[in-house]
């Protein structure tokens, strides 16, 4: 059994994976009231022990249970704290319509609205999905949450009810704890690989959305640091066994992105700021920018996993590219602290990415692959 220190691990992945079509298919028969909750779990049971097993047999060592609980990779958590609700935008129609592999310029998201004080449900919102995931694994069980952040940069402080919390400050304090708590219920349930899915500081580095920010009444520059004070402070009480990551993505929707420009503008700030251990970038095509950022990671323990291998398509990219892609990122930081995986997960939400799950499989080995040959019994 790999240690659960070594997370992230040489060859590792975001988390989800596409939806089977029997659980989308249970899950509309659920939604229309035809079977029943419990009978919607069993089927959810049943193919997490599959995605399970199919994990394992890669020979990757962070095992998730595909995100087949939720309807979306952050949606299903944030609406689960008390006080809070998603208010939709809907869809324009260059976002129903923008082919696979574009960036949709005007995309508009969800967004979360604190609508009252927010509180963390009795028993952590997590634990129970992660209590079933512990006793399916033979390697490390790994738990996603979207970032506290997600929160906060949609809507800045027109998404946090003014009447429920006048002051903002109350609200960062609030979110922190309710965090904290979670992260505390975690690990208590024995988790040791959390990993904190953060779309807000990779868009931070996009001209377009830098300007939204400006319109909501927020600073784009002093963003990175706010949000790695509500990290910090949700994960500060964390056992040292426990390993903290975060994943930063442009937009993965059926394939597409949602933002784009290098990590420069937030660099600095995230590597030296961020108390966890490890970072993953999204990485697999010139959207994501150049390696040069990460001349600020600091030496030391810290670990980047470089997503240049894409799971929005199903063509397995050239080896021999992958290792020279490798090598670039070398010139800026350490090869010893650097790891592989995709540069996001398969499914963020229940449509997932146009693939197959055959070919989902065969890239998730192909990261494998090449990890055990740049990083030789270092899994």
């Amino acid at each position: 059994m790999a240690s659960p220190n070594r997370a992230p691990f040489r060859a590792d992945h975001v988390g989800s994976f596409l939806r089977p079509k029997e659980l989308l298919d249970a899950r509309e028969t659920f939604r229309t009231g035809a079977i029943t909750r419990e009978a919607l779990t069993e089927v959810e049971d049943r193919l997490i022990r599959d995605v399970v097993k199919k994990q394992e047999a890669t020979g990757i060592q962070a095992i998730t249970d595909g995100d087949f609980r939720r309807q979306s990779w952050s949606g299903d958590f944030i609406t689960s704290i008390e006080g809070v609700r998603m208010e939709s935008a809907g869809l324009r129609p260059s976002q129903e319509a923008a082919p696979a592999g574009t960036v949709v310029p005007d995309w508009v998201p969800p967004s979360p609205k604190t609508f009252a004080k927010m509180k963390l449900p009795a028993g952590g919102v997590q634990t129970k999905s992660f209590n079933f995931l512990k006793g399916l694994v033979s390697k490390t069980a790994k738990v996603t949450i979207p970032s506290p952040s997600m929160l906060h940069f949609r809507g800045g402080r027109g998404g946090v009810d003014s009447a429920a919390y006048p002051d903002m400050e109350q609200f960062f304090e609030d979110l922190i704890a309710v965090y904290k708590g979670e992260v505390q219920a975690l690990a208590a349930a024995g988790c040791k690989y959390l990993q904190l899915d953060d779309t807000n500081l990779a868009y931070l580095c996009d001209p377009k959305l830098r300007a939204r920010v400006q319109s909501l009444g927020e600073d784009p520059d002093k963003l990175p640091a706010l949000y790695a004070r509500l990290i910090n402070g949700a994960i500060a009480d964390r056992p040292s066994d426990m390993r903290i990551t975060v994943h930063l993505c442009r937009g993965n929707s059926l394939s597409r992105g949602h933002a784009e420009g290098g990590y420069e503008p937030v660099a600095d700030q995230m590597f030296n700021l961020l108390k966890i251990d490890g970072f993953f970038l999204e990485y697999d095509d010139a959207r994501s920018g150049d390696f040069a950022p990460l001349r600020f990671v600091p030496k030391g323990n810290l670990r980047v996993v470089v997503g240049v291998i894409t799971s929005k398509f199903a063509k397995l990219e050239p080896k021999d590219q992958i290792k020279t892609r490798i090598e670039e990122a070398a010139k800026f930081m350490p090869l010893d602290q650097m790891c592989l995986s995709a540069q996001c997960g398969f499914a963020s939400h229940t449509g997932g990415n146009i693939i197959t799950e055959d070919e989902q499989w065969a890239k998730l080995r192909h990261v494998v692959e090449i990890a055990r040959e740049v990083w030789p019994g270092e899994l």
